[in-house]
């Protein structure tokens, strides 16, 4: 019964966490594209984004990727070292939570740059940054529900094959976009 209720918490925990990093993203792209605005625009379009980005980072991102990692933890403490030597699956797994996690505290790093105004990617380079985490949900699902029976050749390759459609997306989004449409 305890293992259902740290399941339950680590479903809610994952879905704020990817929400709120969806959503820093977003704010990321409108940050940037707010240096195309005239003045005072431009002015007040950045400081409400940084009130905004520094909010979802701390109200939502941190305390979602704790509970997520908290209730994780516990549910492999439940299920035991012998488990956990037992299902490759979940090293993959913990490696891309790691690597979320790190990037997660590099978006960090992004909000105080854009706080203090430093030079930072176009719109479009935040705009591919913007779907990292969805490349990181598709990869931890796929794992989530294939476990053991996964093929990585068939993983990687599926994963690369859904990078190449984002990257392609929005190339043509920006083309599109260019173009008025």
């Amino acid at each position: 019964m305890l293992l259902f209720f740290f399941k339950a918490l680590h479903i809610v925990g994952f879905t704020a966490w990817f929400g709120g990093l969806f959503y820093l993203g977003r704010l990321f792209v409108y940050h940037v594209e707010a240096n195309d605005q005239p003045q005072p625009e431009q002015d007040i379009l950045k400081r409400q984004y940084q009130i905004m980005e520094g909010r979802v980072y701390k109200i939502i991102i941190v305390p979602a990727m704790n509970l997520t990692w908290g209730c994780g933890l516990a549910m492999l403490f439940l299920y035991g070292l012998d488990w956990l030597a037992a299902n490759p699956w979940m090293h993959v797994k913990l490696l891309l939570l790691v690597l979320l996690t790190g990037f997660q505290l590099w978006s960090k790093t992004i909000i105080k740059k854009l706080e203090k105004g430093e030079a930072l990617p176009n719109a479009f380079r935040f705009r591919l940054l913007n779907e990292a985490p969805t490349v990181f949900l598709l990869a931890i699902v796929l794992l989530a529900v294939y476990r053991n029976g996964i093929n990585y050749a068939y993983f990687a390759l599926g994963v690369g094959g859904f990078v190449a459609l984002i990257y392609w997306g929005a190339v043509a989004y920006r083309k599109r976009r260019s173009q008025g449409v």
